[in-house]
């Protein structure tokens, strides 16, 4: 079964719902100039492009601009993350981050999570660095799962509950500004084992980081977000489904222990993707069910118009 190229897809839809709305954070907040006109440029740029991927794809002259149609909106959720950066606040009191620290010594420190993660050594602390560091990877190898298995028609059902699993996030980065636990409580709760991996990701973080919210972990909405579309994609791949599943409470535990993230963070973040996979699930089958009508309504039409003109 191939892709549907006539419509527009709902994880489209989303990208389109999201950019309008950082469109108009950019009129409406009080930031630079220069990036309220960065965000408004690179919004108007994505909108042709994407208008002219869509033409390509319904052409139908070749495969290549359906396959760009897949993992196109992967590559727009990196711009979604790098937007929000250009919408951090001049500076703010740290009160939501004082009180979010408290749990997180709870966690950390009282119930033994940092321990127990260091008790072999570095073995877990570089797994799950590399859960966190692999993050933006993760939904391309779920798109190449798709592909692998022949499932290339679903790729809208895995589209649009990652992308509601960032966009959820993303949204709200605005109304919650904070920093994360290592910069705000520099030197204080951090990891005993450094890692490689670790200083790789502070290295990446460094360069490429946001400073406008911690607060829903994307990290965590998106892993999860992921992992719940697979579920769904894939009923018949349990170490698929499982894997992913273990790939996602890696990536949340990575964002605590590693001080990326507050443990209030990473649990939003996972209220967020659930919230995602369930409207996700509802806006496709809203979809289905429309197509579904718009094809009866059309063969009733077509049937008519045969018996209308038949001798």
């Amino acid at each position: 079964m191939k892709p549907d190229t006539n419509n527009r897809r709902v994880s489209e839809w989303i990208l389109a719902a999201y950019f309008a709305y950082t469109s108009v954070l950019a009129l409406v907040l009080t930031i630079d100039p220069a990036m309220s006109g960065r965000a408004l440029l690179a919004n108007a740029l994505a909108a042709v492009s994407y208008v002219l991927l869509l033409r390509a794809v319904r052409r139908g002259r070749s495969e290549w601009p359906g396959v760009l149609r897949d993992v196109a909106p992967l590559g727009l959720a990196l711009l979604a993350y790098k937007q929000m950066g250009w919408f951090a606040p001049s500076g703010h009191d740290c009160a939501l981050e004082r009180s979010w620290i408290v749990w997180d010594r709870v966690v950390l420190h009282q119930w033994g999570l940092r321990s127990a993660i260091e008790s072999l050594g570095v073995v877990v602390p570089s797994l799950l660095d590399l859960s966190y560091l692999l993050v933006y990877a993760f939904p391309v190898f779920c798109m190449g799962m798709l592909y692998a298995y022949k499932r290339r028609e679903q790729a809208d059902a895995l589209l649009t509950i990652y992308l509601l699993g960032l966009c959820l996030a993303y949204v709200q980065f605005p109304f919650w500004p904070s920093e994360p636990p290592r910069t705000v409580f520099a030197g204080q709760d951090l990891p005993l084992v450094t890692t490689l991996l670790r200083r790789i990701n502070l290295s990446l973080l460094a360069s490429q980081g946001i400073h406008t919210s911690v607060f829903p972990s994307a990290h965590v909405s998106g892993a999860f977000a992921a992992a719940f579309a697979i579920r769904g994609v894939f009923p018949d791949k349990p170490w698929l489904r499982r894997g992913t599943l273990v790939y996602a409470i890696l990536v949340a535990v990575a964002t605590v222990y590693g001080r990326y993230h507050y443990a209030v963070d990473a649990l939003a973040g996972f209220g967020v993707a659930v919230v995602a996979a369930r409207l996700g699930a509802l806006l496709l089958r809203l979809r289905v069910t429309r197509a579904t009508r718009v094809y009866r309504l059309s063969r009733c039409s077509n049937s008519h118009f045969h018996n209308s003109v038949s001798p």
